[in-house]
C-alpha cells in the first residue's frame, strides 16, 4: 500500500511541476518579439503625383491651382502644349503617395503604397497613379509607384441625399512601388550588435541579456541602458551574423513592465496594467444636475389703453444633487479588485479617469498614469 501512495505523490509533484512550467511560458515572450536589432529597420517614403480615370469626381482645376499646374507640366513633358488653354476636366486628382521601404530590400523588389487625395476630389475610385518618383528623408529617389487605385470607401449621392462609406478619398495599390535604390547596411561585416527594446525596461534588458549569455556560454550581451542592450558578436559567429541572429531571437525571456495607467480622455478608454497598486482610500462620486427651463409668457394691455403688448420672460432653476455612498478601497488590492470596487460606484468612464487622477493626485495609486 505504501508504493502507490508514493507513486501518486511523485506524479502529483511532477504534475505540479509541469503547471507551473506551463503558467510561466504563458507569460514568457520570444527576444524577436520584444527588441529589434539596430539598423534593421524600415524607411518612410513620400512622393506627389497624379491619380487619371476618376469618373468626375476628380478636383476641380479652377480651384485647385497646383492639380492644373502638375497636368500641364506633365503633358507637356509629353510633347503636349495646353499653356493657356481653358481645362475643365475633372478626372484628375492631385494625390501624395506614402510608403515604407522595407529593412534590406533590394533593388526591383515590390512595396505596397498609400494614395491619398490631396485637393478637393470626392473619389479615387477607378483611378491610376501615374508614375511617381518617391523620396526619403534625405531628398533621393528609393522607389517608383504605379498602378490602380483599390478603394474601399464610396460615395453616392442624389439631389436631396448623399451617402459615403469608408473614406474613398484615400486608397491602396499593392505592390504598387518598384524599389530603384537600395540602402547599404552590411550586418555580416559588424562585430558588434545593438538591440534596441520595444518597451524599455531595465529588468527586461537585465533579464534578456542573462538569456543570451546563458545560451551563447559566455558574457557577450550587456545591458547598456533601459533600452539598448550590445552584444558582441562571438569568434565562431564572426561573417556569419544571420545565423546568431536566428538562434537568439528563438529565446523565451518574461518581460517585466512598470505599473502604468493609459488614459485616452478624447474617447474615455482607460487601460490598467497587472501591477498597478493602491494604498487605502476612500472615494465618493457625485452627480450635479442643473435644470434650466424657459416659459415666457404675453403681457396684453387694458382695453383703449395706449399700452403695448410685451413678452415677459419667466426662468425657473433647479438644482439636483444626486450623491453616491462613500467606497472605502482597500491597501494592496489588485487590479481586478479595484475595478470591481470602481464599478461598484456606478461610475462611467469619464467619472472614472477622473476618480483615477485624484487618487493619483493624493498618492494613494502605485502608478504612473499617462495621459493621451
Amino acid at each position: 500500500m505504501k508504493m502507490p501512495a508514493k507513486r501518486y505523490l511523485t506524479w502529483a509533484l511532477v504534475a505540479l511541476g509541469l503547471a507551473l512550467w506551463a503558467g510561466g511560458a504563458e507569460t514568457a515572450s520570444r527576444i524577436k518579439d520584444l527588441a529589434d536589432v539596430e539598423g534593421s529597420r524600415e524607411n518612410q517614403l513620400i512622393g506627389y503625383g497624379l491619380v487619371v480615370g476618376l469618373n468626375g469626381t476628380g478636383d476641380t482645376l479652377n480651384n485647385i491651382p497646383f492639380t492644373k499646374q502638375s497636368l500641364t507640366a506633365m503633358l507637356e513633358r509629353l510633347g503636349v502644349n495646353i499653356r493657356g488653354a481653358q481645362l475643365r476636366t475633372g478626372n484628375v486628382a492631385a494625390v501624395m503617395v506614402t510608403g515604407n521601404l522595407q529593412a534590406f530590400a533590394t533593388q526591383g523588389t515590390r512595396t505596397d503604397v498609400v494614395v491619398s487625395a490631396l485637393g478637393d476630389a470626392k473619389s479615387l475610385q477607378g483611378g491610376t497613379l501615374l508614375v511617381t518618383p518617391l523620396m526619403g528623408a534625405d531628398g533621393n529617389v528609393y522607389a517608383v509607384a504605379q498602378g490602380t487605385v483599390a478603394v474601399a470607401g464610396f460615395q453616392a449621392e442624389g439631389d436631396a441625399a448623399k451617402i459615403v462609406r469608408g473614406v474613398p478619398t484615400v486608397g491602396r495599390i499593392s505592390n504598387g512601388a518598384l524599389v530603384e535604390r537600395e540602402i547599404d547596411f552590411a550586418i555580416n561585416r559588424m562585430n558588434n550588435l545593438r538591440l534596441a527594446l520595444r518597451n524599455p525596461d531595465l529588468t527586461t534588458a537585465k533579464r534578456i541579456a542573462g538569456a543570451i549569455n546563458d545560451f551563447l556560454g559566455a558574457p557577450a550581451a550587456e545591458p547598456i541602458d533601459r533600452a539598448t542592450i550590445m552584444l558582441a558578436v562571438p569568434q565562431k559567429y564572426t561573417g556569419n551574423i544571420v545565423q546568431l541572429l536566428t538562434e537568439i531571437e528563438t529565446l523565451q525571456v518574461e518581460p517585466d513592465q512598470m505599473a502604468k495607467v493609459v488614459i485616452d480622455e478624447r474617447s474615455g478608454i482607460i487601460v490598467m496594467g497587472r501591477d498597478v497598486r493602491v494604498a487605502t482610500v476612500a472615494v465618493a462620486q457625485g452627480n450635479l444636475t442643473v435644470t434650466i427651463s424657459e416659459t415666457p409668457t404675453v403681457s396684453q394691455p387694458a382695453p383703449f389703453s395706449r399700452g403695448r403688448t410685451r413678452v415677459v420672460p419667466r426662468t425657473r432653476i433647479g438644482v439636483q444633487e444626486e450623491g453616491t455612498k462613500l467606497g472605502v478601497v482597500a491597501e494592496g488590492i489588485s487590479l481586478r479588485e479595484l475595478v470591481d470596487g470602481l464599478n461598484a460606484l456606478g461610475v462611467g468612464p469619464r467619472d472614472l479617469i477622473s476618480i483615477l487622477q485624484a487618487i493619483k493626485a493624493s498618492g494613494a495609486i502605485q502608478a504612473e498614469i499617462e495621459v493621451m
